[in-house]
């Protein structure tokens, strides 16, 4: 039985990496995987989903205003057997459900690799619809320097101090985000 799952973490716990090994995975069966991200993606090229490790494959860019049930059906034809999904945060509601009605109807799984909240705590679009509709929802671990499970994606300005204001999306990596707890996080509010 198909389902459509989240499995989320902090910035720099291997999400990206998990998603490729898992499309390695499958394509080692003999399956056919349908990669995707949203084009809002923009650190690398377009049509590429990259891990901090190094690993790297072609994916599907999708806008916004693209339909995820309209682009796979086109792809019907070419037998896919699972689709993986990065940097899910991004994917408007829609898509979501887009995401679940494939699975609901098609019975093909949809696995969804991503962030759960911004650098203000708060959730993302495409992170709130798919805890509203996932069947299962995995966390993937990461530390704080502390020790304590990270669960806040700090931004950081250039002088390496913890910042609270700005746009929900601003891409980056370890040079913009760190991941912490949340006691680890307040504290550095606190301080600056």
């Amino acid at each position: 039985m198909a389902k459509l799952y989240f499995k989320y973490g902090a910035m720099g716990s291997s999400k990206s990496a998990q998603a490729l090994i898992t499309k390695f995975n499958y394509e080692e069966k003999g399956l056919k995987v349908w990669l995707i991200k949203p084009s809002i993606d923009t650190r690398e090229e377009l049509n590429t989903v990259s891990s901090r490790i190094g690993l790297k494959a072609e994916c599907t860019a999708i806008f916004p205003t693209m339909s995820i049930w309209d682009e796979f059906e086109n792809r019907l034809a070419q037998k896919v057997d699972v689709i993986i999904a990065d940097e899910s945060q991004f994917f408007t509601a829609a898509q979501i459900d887009d995401m679940r009605k494939i699975v609901d109807e098609l019975e093909v799984p949809v696995l969804c690799f991503g962030l759960r909240t911004d650098f203000r705590t708060h959730l993302f679009e495409g992170s709130r619809r798919l805890l509203e509709v996932a069947d299962k929802i995995t966390e993937i671990k990461n530390i704080c320097e502390c020790g304590r499970k990270a669960i806040v994606n700090a931004r950081i300005d250039d002088n390496g101090n913890v910042i609270t204001e700005g746009e929900q999306v601003l891409l980056g990596g370890d040079e913009r985000y760190t991941a912490m707890c949340h006691r680890c996080w307040r504290k550095a509010i606190e301080q600056a």
